[in-house]
């Protein structure tokens, strides 16, 4: 039996989504604007190998920094849902679109409704910031007054999301969980994406700094995903980051968190010991939410470099049968205006050991395409309207 593999570079967009505008995006290209920072000099071999390069000229039209591939398949792949979130894309990249809207938080202070603020007074005795804010600058601002009062600091973005953070001495590990999991469900039934718990340390002289212990309450996706399928037809399904919070753990066998350095070598593990069947899914997070939020454009490129010198070692290591798909959720342009995603198109590398000298026929698809390729890769029926781009009769040769 085979194996599959889908590695979320979380926000490493390529450009040129068709609805860029409507988002206020126009313009936005994250691999692009960082190649252009670095004026050209990304050392990526492994994936360019695989045709991150082509993907991205094909996606924006810029010229790619790197040889042409040399292995593997390539395409572009397109998002339906009507966000730049990571719901939105994960959910649509395992199968299922999002069939609603999202609700977006007003920028104003406070961008709270009455009953959310009465809940957070009931649930805490009331909260600090309640405002639009970016995750270290507005525990900078209110971690003093927290420490002092006890109160939780909750913001939002652009995305549909509601933040909660609070130092794990002070306030509590677990009690920020409780507190993120009793305001999840007044918060779900607004169709806000996600409720996250940002715990911190730290002290004002010393600094204050986020710790690892970051908990997604996300929404349940509508329907059944590819992780829910794959499950369903006797395959285990692993997750490495946060992949378990995002499907709130629905059809998830194990989830292994960690630094993206610890994840790296939770998925060397996973293709030394993974058994035959299985499928991983596996998100790198710190590319968003390292250096694409805080509009860091040489430490995204410092960290793509070090991805792809820890994924060639890793993917030599691959079955004949295993099939390796790289991909994005969004993107996160570190050169753009503001601190949030961007809406852009997404690049779709595919590594196998028995997909040399093959192309996928239609360079731009869907991101449910990814869910029915790795479905019907692992003998397990396709639900939804994707496609399986991996068919030897949908590829053609070079």
């Amino acid at each position: 039996m085979a194996r599959a593999f889908v590695v979320v570079l979380d926000s490493l967009g390529c450009g040129g989504a068709p609805d860029a505008a409507e988002f206020g995006d126009l313009g936005a290209n994250t691999l692009g604007h960082i190649i252009q920072a670095r004026q050209g000099d990304l050392h990526m071999p492994n994936l360019a190998a695989l045709g991150l390069g082509e993907a991205l000229q094909h996606s924006s039209g810029m010229s790619s920094p790197w040889p042409a591939a040399r292995a593997g398949m390539w395409a572009v792949a397109r998002e339906i849902s009507k966000g730049k979130d990571t719901p939105s894309g994960h959910w649509e990249l395992a199968g299922v679109p999002v069939p609603w809207d999202w609700h977006y938080f007003p920028d104003e202070t406070p961008a709270f409704p009455p009953h959310v603020l009465a809940a957070l007074q009931d649930f805490a005795g009331g909260s600090l910031a309640n405002c639009h804010a970016s995750g270290m600058p507005v525990i900078e601002a209110f971690g003093a007054e927290h420490l002092r009062s006890g109160l939780p600091i909750c913001y939002t973005s652009v995305d549909s999301v509601f933040q909660i953070a609070a130092h794990e001495d002070r306030f509590g590990l677990q009690n920020l969980y409780q507190l993120c999991q009793d305001m999840a469900g007044i918060l779900h039934e607004m169709k806000v994406g996600r409720v996250i718990a940002r715990p911190f340390v730290g002290t004002l002289e010393t600094g204050f700094h986020r710790t690892l212990n970051r908990k997604d309450f996300a929404m349940d996706p509508p329907s059944a995903t590819l992780c829910e399928w794959v499950m369903q037809a006797g395959h285990p399904v692993h997750a490495i980051g946060k992949i378990g919070d995002i499907f709130s753990m629905r059809g998830i066998t194990r989830c292994r968190k960690g630094s993206d350095a610890q994840l790296m070598e939770h998925l060397a593990d996973e293709m030394q010991q993974a058994p035959e069947g299985s499928f991983i899914f596996a998100n790198f997070v710190e590319f968003d939410t390292v250096f694409g939020h805080r509009r860091d454009a040489e430490g995204y490129a410092r960290a793509l470099e070090w991805f792809d010198a820890q994924i060639g070692p890793i993917l030599a290591q691959s079955r004949p049968d295993d099939l390796v798909i790289f991909t994005a959720d969004h993107g996160n342009d570190p050169t753009w205006r503001g601190t949030d995603h961007t809406r852009e198109q997404v690049p779709v590398l595919v590594h196998g050991q028995k997909l040399a000298q093959k192309q996928i026929s239609e360079r731009t698809i869907a991101f449910q395409d990814v869910a029915a390729t790795v479905a019907t890769h692992l003998g397990v029926v396709a639900q939804g309207k994707g496609r399986n781009f991996y068919e030897l009769e949908n590829i053609s040769e070079n």
